[in-house]
C-alpha cells in the first residue's frame, strides 16, 4: 500500500550504525560554489547510426559533455552558477532494485537543500506507475532518516520499469506539468535510461520546462561505456554473491562429494559471473560471451564440464563449484533459436500447451529432448524487452541434469572411474539486491545524487550523471554529465542475403569485453582455478577495517576515466591554439601543420575501420 512507503522502519544495531555514516564528496562538489565546463558537442557512438539517431532526436542531439569543477579551478571557459532559484524536482525508481539506490535520493536531497532551502524533492511512489498516477511523497530529513545507506527500494517502491508507450509518455508529461517540476531524475539501468533519453526529447519538443536526468543504477553492471565506469549496486551484489559462493566452495572442499552449479543474476551478459569468479575463485565459470564467440552448443558445454569433472577425478577430486550467468540460455545458439520461435508463436496468440506441435522440425526435436521442467520454463511469456524470463529458467539444473546423464554414461562405459557424480543447484540474486550497500555503493550513489542537482542547476536535459576515476579514492573522483544520446546505438542485422533490418536507437547493454583486462585475468588463472582449488573467501561486506575500501576487481584492472582523457585532450588542443597564433614563426606553423596532418590521417583511418567493423551486431 502507498501508505507504507517512506515510513520510519525499525533498524538493527548494524543498520543504525550504517545510517549514521555520511559519505564524503569529491572536492569539485564541496561547498556551495561549483563550476561547470561545457566541452565540445558529442557525437554518436557509431558514425553509421548518426542519421537514424538525428531523425529520432532532433532537439537533444549533439549536446556537449559537462565537467563539474571546484570553484578555484583555473579554467577560463568554466561558468560558476550563481543563481539558485527554488526548484521542484521529482525522482523515480524505474529499474529493478539495487543496493545504494536510496543514497541517490539522499544525495540529491542534500544538494537541493544546501543550495536553496526552499527547494522541493518529490519521490514518486511505486516506480513509473506512481509517476503516471502522480502519487508522490515529499522527501524530508525525517523520511530519509531510516533509509540512509540502506538496501532495497522500499522508501518509494517500484512497479513497472518502463516509460515507453505514447500513453505512458503523455502521462509522464502531464505529471511533470501538473506538479510544476523543474527536473525529473530517473534511476535505473539500460532500459530506464533509454526511456529517459526519449522522454527528454519528447519534453523538449513539447516545450515542457522539466529537464530529465538519468542515473546508472543496476546490479547487472551492463550499463557500461566510455562515459560510465560502473553502476550503483554492482559492487555490493558481487560482494554478497562472492561470499555465498566462497562459503559453498569451502563446503565442497569439506565434504568432497558434491558439484555445485550456481546461477547468478545479471540479465543477458556475464559481468556479475566474471566479477564473482575473480573474487571467489570457483573451479569454473561459463561466460555467455565466450559461448557466443565460440558458437558453443549445449552439448559442447556439457562435454567441457564433463571433461573437467573427469580430469579432477583423476586427481582424486570429486567436488567442485561452477558458476553460470542467468543469460547463458540466450547465448547458446540452438536454445536461443528455440526461444525466439516460442516467443513468436506466443505473440501470435498460440497457447503454451499447443506450441510444441507448431515448432519447426529442428526446434521440435530439441524441445522434446529437454527435461520437462525446462520445457515449462521456456514457454513463459517474454519480458517487456522481448528477452526470456531469465530468472525463471533454471539453466543450472539443466546443465547439472545433462552432466549427470553423461557422467553416468561414462561410468557405465568405464571411461570415467571417479565417484558417482552428485550435483546441488543454487540461484543467487534476490539474496544480494536487497543487501545493505557496500561503502563504495554508498559513496558512489550519494555523489551521483549531488551531480544530478548540478546537472539541473546548469539547465541540462537528457543527460546521465557520471563519476569517473572510480578506482581511486573519493577525493580523486571526477564528476560530470554525458548526453544519454552519446551512449545509444542502433542494432543492425541481416535476416537473409537480400535484406537488412535496423532497430531503434537504444542504450544496448554492454557485454563482457573478451579483449579486456578483467577477462584476460580470468584466462590467466582459469586452469589453476579448475584444478588447484584456489578458493578465496572475501567474507561479508565490510564497512570498516580490511576490505572496507575494496572495489570490484573488474573496475580496478581496467584503464578507464574516458571523460578525464577527453578533458586532457581538450587541454592539449587549447595549448596548440595558444602556441600557433597568427604571428607565430614559420617553423612553428610548419611543424604544427605537419603533425596535425599526420594525426588527422591516423585518426581518420582508425575511425573508419572501427565504424565499418560495427555495422552488424
Amino acid at each position: 500500500m502507498d501508505s507504507d512507503f517512506g515510513i520510519p522502519r525499525e533498524l538493527s544495531p548494524l543498520q543504525q550504525l550504517r545510517s549514521q555514516y555520511h559519505p564524503e564528496l569529491p572536492p569539485c562538489l564541496q561547498g556551495t560554489t561549483v563550476r561547470v565546463e561545457l566541452g565540445d558537442g558529442t557525437t554518436v557512438a557509431k558514425a553509421g547510426d548518426a542519421h537514424i539517431i538525428a531523425r529520432a532526436f532532433p532537439h537533444t542531439l549533439g549536446q556537449p559533455l559537462a565537467h563539474f569543477l571546484r570553484a578555484t579551478a583555473k579554467v577560463p571557459d568554466a561558468q560558476i552558477i550563481t543563481e539558485h532559484p527554488a526548484k521542484r524536482v521529482g525522482i523515480v525508481f524505474s529499474g529493478r532494485q539495487a543496493p545504494g539506490g536510496h543514497n541517490v535520493v539522499w544525495g540529491l536531497y542534500e544538494a537541493l537543500k544546501v543550495h536553496n532551502a526552499k527547494n522541493t524533492l518529490l519521490g514518486f511512489l511505486g516506480g513509473s506507475e506512481g509517476l503516471f498516477a502522480q502519487k508522490t511523497l515529499e522527501i524530508t530529513e525525517d523520511v530519509l532518516q531510516t533509509y540512509k545507506n540502506q538496501g532495497g527500494y522500499d522508501m518509494l517502491g517500484r512497479t513497472k520499469d518502463q516509460i515507453r508507450t505514447t500513453e505512458q509518455v503523455n502521462a509522464a508529461l502531464k505529471a511533470c506539468t501538473d506538479l510544476k517540476l523543474d527536473g525529473l531524475v530517473i534511476i535505473g539501468g539500460v532500459t530506464s535510461n533509454t526511456d529517459a533519453a526519449h522522454l527528454a526529447e519528447f519534453f523538449a519538443e513539447a516545450k515542457c520546462p522539466t529537464k530529465v536526468v538519468g542515473v546508472p543504477v543496476t546490479i547487472n553492471g551492463d550499463l557500461k561505456n566510455q562515459f560510465v565506469e560502473a553502476n550503483v549496486g554492482f559492487d555490493t551484489t558481487c560482494k554478497v554473491n562472492s561470499q555465498l559462493i566462497s562459503n559453498i566452495c569451502t563446503d565442497a572442499l569439506s565434504a568432497e562429494k558434491y558439484y555445485y552449479f550456481v546461477r547468478l543474476m545479471g540479465r543477458k551478459h556475464s559481468h556479475v559471473a566474471l566479477e564473482c569468479t575473480l573474487q571467489s575463485h570457483p573451479n569454473m565459470v561459463i561466460l555467455g560471451e565466450e559461448v557466443t564467440a565460440s558458437k558453443l552448443t549445449i552439448f559442447d558445454i556439457i562435454k567441457q564440464i564433463c571433461d573437467a569433472v573427469q580430469a579432477r577425478a583423476e586427481q582424486d577430486k570429486n567436488h567442485g563449484v561452477i558458476l553460470i550467468p542467468e543469460g547463458l540460455v540466450e547465448s547458446i545458439p540452438e536454445l536461443y533459436a528455440l526461444l525466439k520461435e516460442i516467443h513468436g508463436l506466443l505473440k501470435e496468440g498460440v497457447q503454451a500447451d499447443n506450441i510444441s506441435t507448431q515448432l519447426s522440425p529442428w526446434s521440435s526435436a530439441l524441445f522434446e529432448f529437454l527435461p520437462p521442467f525446462i520445457k515449462k520454463q521456456l514457454l513463459l511469456h517474454p519480458e517487456s524487452d522481448d528477452s526470456a524470463q531469465l530468472s525463471q529458467i533454471e539453466t543450472e539444473k539443466l546443465l547439472a541434469y545433462l552432466v549427470e546423464t553423461e557422467m553416468n554414461k561414462r561410468l557405465k562405459e568405464g571411461t570415467y572411474k571417479g565417484k558417482k557424480f552428485n550435483a546441488i543447484c543454487h540461484f543467487f540474486g534476490y539474496q544480494a539486491r536487497g543487501s545493505l550497500p557496500s561503502k563504495f555503493d554508498c559513496d558512489y550513489a550519494y555523489v551521483l545524487g549531488h551531480v544530478c542537482y548540478h546537472i539541473l542547476a546548469a539547465g541540462l536535459n537528457g543527460y546521465m550523471a557520471t563519476v569517473t576515476n572510480l578506482k581511486s579514492p573519493v577525493n580523486k573522483w571526477k564528476c560530470g554529465a554525458a548526453p544519454i544520446l552519446a551512449m545509444m546505438t542502433v542494432k543492425r542485422w541481416s535476416q537473409n542475403s537480400g535484406s537488412t533490418s535496423i532497430g531503434k536507437p537504444v542504450i544496448h547493454p554492454a557485454s563482457v569485453d573478451l579483449k579486456g583486462k578483467a577477462y584476460d585475468l580470468l584466462r590467466q588463472n582459469a586452469q589453476k582455478f579448475l584444478m588447484e582449488d584456489m578458493y578465496r573467501n572475501p567474507g561479508p561486506v565490510q564497512y570498516d577495517g580490511p576490505g572496507a575500501d575494496a572495489k570490484a576487481v573488474s573496475l580496478c584492472v581496467e584503464d578507464q576515466d574516458y571523460m578525464g582523457k577527453i578533458k586532457k585532450l581538450q587541454e592539449y588542443l587549447d595549448q596548440v591554439r595558444t602556441i600557433v597564433k597568427p604571428g607565430c614563426s614559420q617553423d612553428v606553423l610548419k611543424a604544427a601543420l605537419s603533425v596535425m596532418a599526420s594525426v588527422t590521417d591516423v585518426l581518420t583511418t582508425i575511425s573508419s575501420s572501427s565504424t565499418s567493423g560495427q555495422q552488424f551486431a
